[in-house]
């Protein structure tokens, strides 16, 4: 029986806390994704050693890791800055965000039989907030950690493709900083490099492409609950209400909870700033937990099959916003 006490899980919360430090450490300096560097530091120990006994309890908790992170995104919430972006601008967020989900889930489904589990977290890492996206529908599909590992390192490669491309192409398209900015924060997958990419081109730029991002951003509560209701629907044939408030993700109550608190004005800037930071610890622990379980035989059904998925939907989704942009701003 697993030892549940505090005294039999710190082993195992240690060598969590242990790859996880190294993983950010490697991140600062060299460069690269923490929790992408965390989850294959966690496999390569995984296969290699397996996890060890005394370390089982402990690292069982990256689920708990996992939600609570979540929960904690809510901080990150900025309703000012959503409702600041202008209704055009929330237009066109709420349509790409739209346009993206039902466009991966069709061309991984239809055009490559991709299962629908990773299917489902191709498209949500694309169309709302990268890796964090990825981790949130997830948990709440039951995604294995293969799918998860597959899905997350594929938007981690089209992070670092559209950082380099991105800023190159504003000035080849001759997009002034609005237009840039817009268009960055609607194609681009994760925050980080989108204000990075706006910045790059200037800074007005840099200011559109993260308030668009975070506009997008807002939308992943409502996503994550569409696919958790989604998928429990399938479960059964009528599964009532009683059994889709079972399966609904209740840490979703919280997220939901943080944000509005973080926009109440009852938090400073810097207890967010601080709850972000704890947030993303709490995401490098439970990523290094599952990678502890993965085992890198399952992921060769893929193949190179996400890359392709997300490649074709890059470039129909950047094409059309680009088109959009130039159209309505």
């Amino acid at each position: 029986m697993a030892d549940r006490t505090l005294r039999g899980q710190l082993p195992g919360l240690g060598l969590l806390l242990g790859i996880g430090v190294t993983a950010q450490a490697v991140a600062a300096t060299v460069g690269g994704n923490a929790l992408v560097l965390a989850i294959l530091a966690g496999v390569a120990i995984g296969n290699a050693l397996g996890t060890p006994a005394w370390a089982a309890p402990g690292v069982r908790n990256h689920s708990l890791f996992l939600e609570t992170g979540i929960v904690l995104l809510g901080a990150s919430i900025a309703i000012d800055d959503l409702i600041g972006a202008g209704p055009r601008v929330l237009g066109l967020v709420v349509a790409t965000v739209a346009f993206s989900l039902v466009l991966v889930e069709a061309i991984a489904r239809g055009a490559f039989g991709l299962r629908e589990r990773t299917a489902s977290l191709l498209a949500a890492g694309t169309s709302i907030c990268g890796v964090s996206a990825v981790a949130a529908v997830g948990q709440v599909i039951d995604a294995r950690g293969d799918q998860l590992t597959y899905a997350a390192a594929t938007i981690v490669l089209f992070d670092a493709m559209t950082l380099a491309v991105y800023p190159a192409l504003g000035g080849l398209l001759g997009l002034g900083p609005r237009e840039f900015g817009v268009w960055a924060g609607l194609s681009m997958f994760s925050t980080g490099p989108v204000a990075a990419a706006g910045f790059a081109h200037s800074p007005e730029a840099g200011q559109w492409a993260t308030v668009t991002k975070l506009a997008r951003n807002t939308l992943l509560g409502g996503v994550v609950v569409a696919y958790s209701l989604a998928y429990a629907t399938r479960k059964a044939n009528d599964p009532g209400v009683k059994r889709l408030w079972l399966q609904f993700p209740k840490f979703l109550v919280g997220f939901l909870l943080v944000a509005l608190i973080a926009n109440s004005g009852a938090l400073t800037a810097a207890s967010i700033d601080a709850i972000g930071r704890v947030s993303e610890w709490l995401f490098v622990l439970a990523f290094v937990g599952l990678g502890l379980e993965i085992r890198p035989t399952r992921m060769r059904e893929s193949g190179l099959a996400p890359v392709a998925i997300v490649l074709c939907a890059f470039c129909l989704i950047s094409g059309a916003t680009l088109l959009a942009v130039r159209t309505v701003l």
